[in-house]
């Protein structure tokens, strides 16, 4: 009869064991997976709802805003293909930088020994460099310390013994007398544009854009020689190609494009003030450029690009919804970091992400700039950052936050540009009247008719472009600038070893140094 004690003295399971006993029974399971069945149910829901949402709400404004004449679309922005022997850039200079183009559009991204398309004016030099001057820093590109740089220098060609500073900066830069001229004849063809690849990721690749800055660097500096040797007509021919060099870029739908296309023309426009400085445009020679720098309305284009710009980040979401990325880029590129995080997310979170983007730049970015009206608003501009629709960090706006920053500095860039180019358009025209008349004018409303069809007006705000004749006979004609105060033709410039004008302060101003 000890069969009950023996029971009762027994050990009981221990707790860990009666729980893991539970944790792997049949009951537990078929709960759990219930549970979760019901769990990714629910998710699933969740998403298909978001989805739903994001798209339907993506749609409606596209919709809405279609009706009114917008286009979201990339295709409404890419320029169509033109004839090859009608286009400036197709040219042997360009060919190797063209193929180069196409191979990496074709996913080969490799690093080779095809020559680029570009000009050096430093050939490769170290240390301390010659520097132009202009009108950020008030004065003239001194040719004295180039011809010190190319004397020095054994890769450039000099003559035996010293000539004029400009006789032998003309002489050292002939080494890209053949590529320039080249240049300089494609340039008279009536279309100017490099291909883009629409069935790929048309704004890649775009490595043209830092081989034209380079070019343009060069038709600077020969330029200025040639101004200074006497030879107006071909600084003329010069500027005429860095414009055109410009020019090449106006069709491209892109930010990128368009700053470089800024840096150009601000570059090309120097050329210019150099010349006037100095007096040696002639009659002839100012008409054709004030008739050349006049007809830029870069505000207008910038229009075009902004729309472009949303119309490319539309196609890059789309491509990335339907997991096909957006280019071949290499493998450490970051942009791939980007698309495995977007991939991952809900698809009607991108497109409320999508939603946020184009909201601000139909309701904030683009009513910054007016081209019919000639203006800019700097208060609307420098608020794009701090827009509401991105104030508070969302889902939704996420990418939005990282996007708009930068478009207000663009905007700024954009205006100052602007007022460079019809500055340089008045001071043609009052070039002109010197000449007709030994002295420029006391009023800017003296040089119309005769000499201008209109004034410019300023873009910061809508009024005529400040200008007063100076003591010294010379004259100052200047915008308000970012600041929008009056400064009477203040500049202000920024501390460093080559003082700058500092463009968010002070006018911005259009004035010569004073020469001997």
């Amino acid at each position: 009869m000890n069969t009950s004690s023996e029971q009762s003295s027994a050990p009981r399971p221990s707790f860990l064991g009666r729980f893991i006993r539970w944790l792997f029974s049949w009951r537990t399971l078929r709960r759990t997976l219930i549970t979760l069945a019901g769990l990714f149910t629910l998710i699933a829901l969740l998403f298909a709802e978001e989805n739903w949402r994001g798209k339907r709400a993506w749609e409606r404004f596209k919709s809405e805003w279609e009706a009114k004449g917008e286009r979201f679309d990339l295709a409404a922005f890419l320029p169509k293909p033109v004839p090859d022997d009608q286009n400036f850039v197709m040219t042997p200079f360009f060919a190797p930088l063209l193929e180069r183009e196409r191979r990496m559009a074709n996913g080969d991204w490799k690093d080779t020994n095809t020559l680029q398309s570009t000009l050096d004016i430093y050939v490769g030099a170290q240390g301390a460099t010659p520097s132009f001057g202009g009108l950020e820093t008030g004065k003239l590109t001194d040719l004295q310390e180039w011809q010190k740089f190319y004397r020095s220098h054994t890769n450039m060609p000099t003559a035996p013994l010293p000539q004029s500073p400009a006789k032998d900066v003309l002489m050292a830069l002939n080494q890209f007398g053949p590529a320039l001229n080249e240049l300089r004849e494609a340039s008279r063809r009536p279309y100017s544009q490099f291909p883009l690849y629409q069935e790929k990721d048309p704004m890649f690749p775009v490595i043209h854009l830092s081989n034209l800055k380079s070019i343009t660097t060069v038709l600077r500096l020969r330029a200025v020689a040639f101004l200074a040797d006497g030879q107006s007509h071909e600084a003329l021919e010069d500027v005429k190609v860095s414009l055109r060099l410009a020019d090449t870029l106006k069709p491209e739908p892109f930010l990128i494009s368009h700053l470089v296309r800024v840096a150009i023309l601000s570059i090309s426009a120097n050329s210019v003030w150099e010349g006037l400085s100095r007096h040696r445009w002639s009659e002839a020679e100012l008409v054709e450029l004030q008739k050349l720098l006049g007809t830029i309305d870069l505000l207008a284009d910038y229009e075009h690009v902004l729309r472009g710009e949303r119309a490319f980040g539309n196609a890059m979401l789309a491509r990335l919804r339907r997991g096909q990325g957006g280019g071949d880029e290499p493998a450490d590129s970051g942009m791939q970091g980007v698309r495995r995080l977007i991939r991952v997310a809900p698809t009607g979170l991108l497109y409320q992400n999508q939603l946020r983007i184009n909201q601000v730049h139909q309701l904030r970015t683009l009513p910054a700039i007016d081209a019919a009206q000639h203006r800019v608003y700097p208060d609307q501009s420098d608020q794009l950052a701090d827009a509401p629709e991105i104030r508070k960090a969302t889902p939704y706006n996420v990418l939005a936050r990282l996007l708009f920053p930068a478009f207000g500095k663009s905007h700024a860039r954009t205006a100052r540009a602007q007022v460079i180019l019809d500055q340089a358009t008045v001071a043609c025209a009052a070039e002109r009247y010197r000449i007709a008349n030994g002295q420029y004018p006391e009023k800017l409303e003296a040089l119309v008719p005769r000499f201008i069809e209109k004034i410019p007006t300023d873009v910061i705000n809508g009024k005529p472009l400040g200008y007063r004749r100076s003591d010294d006979g010379q004259f100052v004609l200047y915008s308000i600038g970012w600041n929008q105060k009056d400064d009477g033709g203040q500049l202000v410039f920024r501390k460093g070893t080559t003082p700058r004008q500092n463009v968010d302060q002070g006018d911005w101003v259009w004035s010569y140094p004073i020469t001997k």
